[in-house]
């Protein structure tokens, strides 16, 4: 049997202890982040009833409304909390990882990577995830897989914190040259990438006709400052409309891709391909 890395026990015990159910739903930034993932995947989704496969999805945020639009979702996360949340939303969920799916070959007709990729900080276990990935949809269908921009975490000290202090210097120059992060403020371990080498692993994966697209937009940063800095909740404010106005805007620029807080890679299963069963 092949051997898959295990899920990093830092990570489990992040997203135990974090609210991530809440995450999408409490600030501007979060809720810009979901309304932008759910408007990009429905330009590029088959008609429901399609069968999606949600990979690290977490607690059902994404499987919710993928659910109210008449999809049929399958939740797969590596967090027993995350299972048992998703499993109380829409009632099919599984603990599992993203490089060792239990589903057959070409079972799904979509399926979504919004989590697992940053969770990867090698690269074999990435292009595994995305090949578990193509293994599992049907050839042609759709495989969506998120990152978080290399370039976030420099924006978001610009945004929160400042950025004068030589050790937060030195961590951000760290992420910057070799995508590592290593959980030192507010979140846990993770790698970050760019828009294009997030496109070359989807290409190197074997996936076809890849869209690589910032999901927040340039104007999240300015979002989550004056949210940190005046205690303002911008939910239905003007400068909110403008930041997802502005992403809407940014989508056909790749130079503006790697400004948003997360990119979203979406591809297809090459058609007609061969298929094994995983060993």
């Amino acid at each position: 049997m092949t051997s898959h890395p295990a899920v990093r026990p830092e990570i489990i015990d992040f997203y135990t202890r974090s609210d991530e159910a809440a995450r999408l739903h409490t600030t501007a930034t979060g809720t810009l982040e979901l309304v932008r993932t759910r408007e990009l995947l429905r330009r590029h989704l088959p008609p429901a009833p399609a069968r999606v496969l949600d990979v690290g999805g977490g607690p059902g945020t994404h499987a919710q409304w993928l659910a109210g639009d008449g999809y049929t979702v399958h939740v797969v996360d590596p967090v027993p909390k995350h299972v048992s949340q998703a499993a109380a939303f829409e009632g099919v969920a599984e603990l599992g990882d993203a490089c060792h799916l239990t589903a057959a070959a070409d079972t799904y007709d979509v399926v979504l990577l919004l989590g697992p990729l940053y969770h990867l900080h090698d690269k074999a276990d990435r292009l595994s995830a995305l090949t578990e990935a193509a293994r599992v949809v049907r050839p042609g269908g759709l495989i969506a897989a998120a990152a978080i921009s290399r370039y976030s975490p420099l924006l978001d000290y610009i945004a929160t914190t400042g950025i004068t202090e030589p050790a937060i210097q030195d961590g951000v120059r760290d992420t910057l040259d070799q995508g590592r992060y290593a959980g030192q403020r507010g979140f846990t371990v993770a790698y970050f990438q760019t828009s294009a080498e997030l496109r070359a692993e989807v290409t190197q994966a074997g996936l076809t006709n890849p869209t690589v697209y910032g999901i927040e937009g340039p104007g999240w940063v300015a979002v989550k400052a004056i949210e940190k800095y005046t205690d303002t909740n911008l939910l239905g404010t003007d400068m909110y409309d403008a930041a997802l106005a502005a992403a809407r805007i940014a989508d056909p620029h790749p130079a503006l891709t790697d400004a948003s807080a997360h990119i979203l890679a979406i591809a297809n299963a090459a058609p007609g391909r061969t298929r094994t069963e995983k060993s």
